[in-house]
């Protein structure tokens, strides 16, 4: 027996094939030009597929020497970033949701507030702060300032305003304190939005470009996305082949990640208190 589909189930496979194409096109196209004789990435008209498929754009970006100390750079700073903000930010939230005190309603209006304006907005005022402090060319002048995610407190809020407030009352009265209370209980039953907000914090900052450009001078501070920009700009000049093997090279690891983890980024998305809103 044949199974027929409805007309908006016909709309929506539509859709979504659509869409998944409109994401699909560029990173094709940045693959099939990686893999391009390097005089055939500006030929008029332009072609998917050159007549040769080489891995000389690769061989050059990788022969620069300094990507793995780049890459090491990204995944250190983007694991510390993610740790720090979920922490940080489910303390915040945690405490928004369970605690009443005095300027409440102020404080989360400003820090929703926060959501509303654009990063670019803080860089000057935040490079000014990272002069002052001494820390640019460092680490924590990288880390710092993304530590910073009203977004990832509201979402924890709306999740945490949703756990049972009677699992902690039972843990009260059994003496546990309020700390205990919130490591031993609440973040193990937040396991899935944790790991979403995790995931997205550390794809958001391994592909920061913009901050860590502005702090980081210094090669052996550079992430990947700064240090792979400079040698494009700075050797290769305009050569389309090899500034799009860096694009994939640098793109790489978040798709890993995505395929590792895509069960739990659409349990976490399902889990966040956000549904219906």
């Amino acid at each position: 027996m044949t199974k027929r589909f409805s007309i908006s189930q016909v709309v929506l496979l539509v859709v979504t094939l659509a869409l998944a194409i409109m994401w699909l096109a560029p990173l094709a196209w940045a693959v099939a030009t990686s893999l391009k004789p390097e005089s055939e990435t500006t030929k008029i008209p332009l072609e998917w597929f050159g007549s040769t498929i080489t891995f000389e754009s690769y061989a050059l970006v990788l022969g620069t020497g300094g990507i793995v100390k780049w890459a090491v750079n990204s995944t250190v700073t983007a694991v510390i970033v993610t740790f720090m903000t979920v922490l940080f930010s489910a303390m915040a939230a945690y405490g928004f949701a369970r605690t009443q005190f005095k300027g409440q309603r102020v404080l989360l209006g400003l820090i929703l507030a926060g959501i509303m304006v654009p990063p670019q907005v803080l860089m000057a005022p935040l490079f000014a702060e990272m002069v002052a402090f001494g820390l640019v060319d460092t680490w924590w002048a990288i880390i710092l300032p993304q530590v910073a995610a009203p977004l990832i407190v509201y979402i924890l809020f709306k999740f945490f305003q949703d756990v049972p407030p009677e699992l902690e009352q039972a843990a009260f009265v059994d003496g546990a304190g309020r700390w205990r209370v919130f490591f031993t209980i609440v973040l193990p039953l937040s396991r899935p939005v944790l790991a979403a907000v995790s995931i997205f914090t550390f794809i958001n900052t391994w592909n920061n470009f913009l901050w860590p450009f502005l702090v980081s001078t210094d090669p052996n501070t550079m992430t990947l996305p700064v240090g792979l920009a400079n040698v494009v700009q700075g050797t290769f000049g305009l050569r389309y082949a090899q500034i799009m093997a860096s694009v994939v090279l640098a793109g790489l690891p978040l798709l890993v990640v995505f395929v590792l983890f895509q069960r739990q980024i659409v349990r976490g998305v399902a889990h966040t208190g956000l549904a219906g809103q």
